[in-house]
């Protein structure tokens, strides 16, 4: 059986009247990648803070919080020695350089200067920035910056790392080499734990995917398993008016916004000929992805926390 670097039973966690988490509970397997998924509002980013004693979970819920064999309840600063956390926001110091960010960090965990410093060139040529080691932080690119954070919470070989939103607004080809690095870090032993928005940066990542919908897991599983039993394999998106008759109507899923049907189906011939009788309206044939089943599970309507 496959070693737990997390363990979450029955959490939950409420600010005033808002029930930001609802009984939560599931496992992280050590040595994968680990992602979060849901509509803003929805309960990951105070999942993920309660996992490195940043938020308190509720003392009188009778739940238990297990991140590499600590209790970040009584044993918060022995999680944090043994992670690395990447926030939303990149919150460097600007008034210093890129030497000095990651200086200042590796005191954090008494490293001893040789070693900070041989650390430091080793992430900077990892995270491709040595040519960018004496630049100051408002010289860098959106990318950059967020290259940097990912190196400063790599300064002490974290065995889980933890990244809420990480390539939120880069570039594609930033997002990729990010990609790339997560892999490689991942291959080497290390947990990685991420909130994203980006279905493909999920499904490109993650092994074990959670969907969460108002503060509670609504479905949990693998890229493929998540689109196996919960989404048609293929889908047609028509944008334009268009009628289907009755025949066509009891042999698919029919999903519709203001502007677009999607039509899904496991039959991709019967699409195709759906699609050969379309006369004024654009359409789109594909294979179904995460997104759909997200929009499946989580509904296409904005939440009052949206």
């Amino acid at each position: 059986m496959a070693e737990s670097a997390i363990t979450v039973r029955d959490i939950s966690k409420s600010f005033g009247k808002v029930k930001a988490v609802r009984d939560l509970s599931f496992e992280v397997e050590a040595n994968t990648c680990f992602g979060f998924l849901g509509p803003n509002g929805a309960g990951k980013t105070t999942m993920m803070k309660m996992l490195y004693g940043k938020c308190t979970r509720e003392e009188n819920g009778g739940g238990s919080i297990n991140v590499l064999g600590h209790d970040p309840a009584s044993n918060e600063l022995a999680i944090k020695y043994l992670s690395g956390v990447v926030p939303q926001d990149n919150n460097l110091d600007d008034e210093l350089d890129v030497i000095s960010n990651l200086m200042v960090y590796s005191r954090f965990y008494a490293l001893p200067r040789k070693s900070a410093v041989s650390r430091i060139d080793y992430l900077l040529t990892f995270m491709e920035l040595s040519e960018k080691r004496a630049a100051s932080i408002k010289e860098l690119s959106g990318g950059m910056q967020r290259r940097l954070v990912i190196a400063r919470a790599l300064m002490n070989n974290p065995k889980l790392l933890i990244l809420d939103e990480p390539t939120t607004g880069l570039d594609p080809q930033v997002r990729h080499l990010i990609w790339d690095k997560l892999r490689q870090l991942k291959r080497h032993g290390t947990t990685i734990l991420l909130t994203t928005h980006y279905m493909e940066e999920a499904f490109a990542l993650c092994d074990t995917i959670l969907i969460m919908d108002k503060g509670a897991g609504i479905l949990r599983g693998s890229p493929a398993e998540l689109l196996a039993k919960n989404v048609e394999k293929h889908v047609l998106e028509i944008t334009g008016s268009c009628k289907l008759d009755d025949a066509i109507l009891q042999k698919v899923r029919i999903d519709r916004t203001q502007e677009t049907m999607r039509v899904y189906c496991d039959d991709d011939q019967l699409l195709r000929q759906l699609a050969g009788g379309l006369k004024d309206a654009h359409y789109f044939l594909r294979q179904s992805n995460l997104e759909d089943v997200f929009l499946k599970a989580t509904g296409r309507a904005l939440n009052e926390r949206q």
